[in-house]
């Protein structure tokens, strides 16, 4: 029986791809990625927001980034993407599926654009871009070193949230579902599929939906913490540290499963 412990939760040298990685959510994994050893590519649709990011995170940890700005709410900036990485890379160990959206609306208002809007990035685009890396992660998969595809899903897919998320607590109830079914056919070929659901995080997205405005600095998000059982919002750490977990040796027999990151929120409702 193998009895090696050395670099269980290492992930420096692994090339990891984020979507939705210029801010929030995706800035926090690719940066604890990054500080880690590992080459990073982070996406998402605005160029001159995905530039700033790479320089911020260049200039704060060293390493390898760039940018492969991209639209994955769309086929043509999925293939895109794909396209660019199969041309700059010859394999992809770790693809964290982060691009999301979300839209607010009561039910009798609730506009068909927006719902299709939520379901084509955060079901359809995290499906077939994984589809289109098929062969880069393929090339990085094997038994003792599986590769892995990590979908971030939202606990608003495992209960019921207060906002009005019609179309976003359900793609999000589907990403968890997806990742049962890819966790199941992919394991077979070495590549491990996980999700995380993260609970609130000071992200531009929750910002919003909480009445900050966008703002993610300067707003009283102890405020959003004092609701939560842990008494605290996410911490970067938090989330990406369990994002290196799930790409680290150390959960090489774990996939299909959705894990809460959320300070308890799910267990407590």
């Amino acid at each position: 029986m193998d009895m090696d412990f050395s670099n269980l939760f290492s992930v420096a040298g692994k090339t990891v791809v984020v979507t939705g990685g210029s801010r929030g959510i995706g800035e926090m994994i690719s940066a604890g990625f990054l500080a880690n050893g590992a080459k990073v590519i982070i996406s998402s649709r605005k160029a001159d927001a995905c530039e700033e990011t790479v320089e911020r995170l260049k200039s704060q940890y060293g390493g390898e980034i760039y940018a492969i700005p991209s639209d994955v709410g769309q086929m043509v900036g999925i293939e895109h993407l794909a396209k660019e990485i199969a041309e700059r890379e010859d394999k992809v160990d770790v693809l964290i599926n982060n691009a999301g959206v979300a839209w607010g609306a009561k039910l009798e208002d609730f506009p068909e654009h927006g719902w299709d809007k939520v379901m084509d990035v955060n079901v359809k685009g995290l499906f077939f871009l994984t589809q289109k890396l098929m062969p880069l992660l393929r090339k990085a998969a094997s038994a003792d070193n599986p590769a892995r595809v990590i979908n971030i899903a939202s606990i608003d897919g495992m209960h019921t949230s207060p906002m009005s998320g019609f179309a976003y607590g359900t793609s999000k109830a589907a990403v968890i579902h997806l990742t049962r079914f890819m966790g199941a056919h992919l394991a077979g070929e070495h590549i491990l599929c996980n999700g995380i659901a993260p609970g609130p995080f000071p992200t531009y997205m929750l910002s919003t939906g909480v009445g900050f405005k966008g703002e993610t600095e300067g707003v009283d998000w102890q405020k959003i913490g004092d609701q939560n059982p842990s008494g605290r919002v996410g911490q970067p750490s938090d989330i990406a540290g369990l994002a290196m977990f799930l790409s680290s040796k150390a959960s090489n027999y774990i996939t299909g499963h959705t894990v809460p990151c959320d300070g308890g929120i799910v267990s407590s409702s």
